[in-house]
């Protein structure tokens, strides 16, 4: 058929232009939809964004993915940035401890020896835990890797238990669960469904050798995240309406939806609902769940990043891990920044519950000496400018329990699905989870249109 009688693009409104929602946008676009992308922020990117400030680009905390993260790689290609945020050749962690007598320099890292001898060499040499204390990783090591991160029973049961049960002291606990655990789940062992720490653990340590590389933006988030997205989505045809939220998503009488803004009303034969949990909750019309409430069951974890701006180098690597300090992670941001004189560091503090909500002069008074106990080179450096960026939901908390709380991606109202790290995608709250709850929810879209595709990762192809 021909003229008139063509049939019109089904259409498609994707509510959220966070990592989600542009994945969804994308690839219902790719699909040949008629697709809108709504968000009330004058950017896309989410919570993963990047700001100015004097003469600094910003990025708003410190977001690292692993070769694991086959999403979020996907996305990376899609956009075209994956060359603005290379991995590691091999992992190499440097961690310093300075709870001791003295500080002292360990590091994490891997060969090129099959799972699990990969990483045998490195805890062999790893100086922060004791002989006894390596030889129980081991075995803990070997027993994670034995369970499946699906099981629903592993969700009700805490990290930190599963890891006393299997002969884990707790400066093993703090000197290597922990120090992963906390920066990729936002917890620790203690707060962490064993479910999603499995997860974590096994799929970056015990799949493959490369799995847990260490990849991150070389350049600011906002270009990976916002002006590269943006592009990407032009060029599918997407229409992206930036500073437009949502205000209601009602039925239409003869099927559909009619998304309405405060700029007008869109309608759609599908729509992805790629917010917040709590935004979700409030937007979803009657009857899409059969329990909404759940929704706001799931709790938040907040994330504080501590920037100093010094007017001399005083590290000399890209980033390293701290034992015995309120210090969690380091990163040098100097060269994404534009900063061309002095060293532009970033401090990482995830689960960071008790410090979120302190003034800037007591963060100031409590991390400023500490770096210079971690840096001897910054006891006599200048610090042209100390700052905080505070994310009090940064992600949802990965709580023994949480599992069953978060939704799938198809809802009991037809044409209406959900996107979101909170949703059900089997990962914690990460990049690489945002990006796969997009695909998820615009192949269920599909799916349900009748439209043809094949998912664009071979694992869940």
């Amino acid at each position: 058929m021909t003229g008139a009688d063509e049939a019109q693009p089904a259409r498609a409104v994707v509510v959220g232009g966070g990592l989600a929602g542009v994945t969804a946008a994308l690839r219902l676009a790719d699909a040949g939809l008629d697709v809108t992308l709504l968000e009330g922020r004058p950017r896309l990117g989410g919570l993963a964004f990047s700001f100015s400030r004097k003469d600094l680009t910003v990025d708003n905390g410190q977001h690292v993915y692993l070769r694991c993260c086959t999403a979020y790689r996907w996305f990376l290609d899609r956009v075209e940035g994956a060359g603005l945020a290379p991995l590691q050749d091999r992992l190499d962690v440097p961690v310093l401890d300075v709870g001791g007598a003295r500080p002292r320099l360990g590091r994490l890292r891997r060969n090129g020896l099959p799972v699990p001898l990969h990483l045998s060499a490195g805890l062999a040499l790893y100086p922060h835990l004791s002989l006894a204390e390596r030889a129980s990783v081991g075995r803990a090591a070997l027993a994670l890797r034995k369970l499946d991160p699906d099981d629903p029973a592993l969700d009700d049961v805490d990290f930190a238990t599963w890891l006393h049960r299997h002969g884990q002291s707790p400066r093993t606990v703090e000197a290597l669960w922990d120090l992963v655990g906390v920066a990729t789940l936002n917890a620790t062992a203690e707060q962490s469904s064993l479910g999603l720490a499995a997860k974590v653990f096994k799929t970056g340590l015990l799949t493959e050798p490369g799995a847990a590389d260490i990849g991150w933006a070389r350049v600011p988030l906002g270009e990976l995240h916002d002006t590269l997205p943006a592009k990407a989505l032009a060029a599918a045809g997407v229409r992206t309406e930036l500073r437009a939220r949502v205000s209601g998503i009602t039925p239409r009488a003869g099927g559909g939806w009619q998304v309405g803004t405060e700029g007008g009303t869109f309608e759609a034969d599908t729509v992805v609902l790629a917010v917040a949990q709590r935004e979700a909750h409030a937007l979803l019309p009657e009857g899409a769940l059969a329990d909404p409430g759940r929704l706001l069951a799931i709790e938040t974890a907040p994330i504080l990043n501590v920037h100093v701006v010094y007017d001399r180098q005083v590290l000399r690597r890209p980033f390293f891990a701290a034992l015995g300090s309120p210090v969690q992670w380091v990163f040098d941001r100097t060269e994404p920044s534009g900063l061309t004189d002095g060293q532009y560091l970033a401090l990482s503090q995830s689960a960071a519950q008790d410090e979120i909500d302190l003034p800037v002069a007591e963060l100031r008074e409590r991390y400023l000496p500490e770096l210079e106990r971690l840096l001897p080179a910054a006891r006599g450096a200048g610090v042209r400018d100390f700052f905080v960026t505070r994310e009090r939901t940064a992600t949802f908390a990965p709580t023994p329990g949480v599992g069953r709380l978060r939704p799938a991606a198809r809802t009991d109202a037809p044409g209406l699905f959900l996107a979101g790290s909170w949703t059900a995608t089997g990962w914690p709250a990460t990049m690489e989870g945002a990006v796969r709850s997009g695909l998820t929810a615009a192949g269920a879209a599909l799916t349900e249109l009748g439209r043809p595709h094949e998912h664009p990762l071979k694992e869940t192809a």
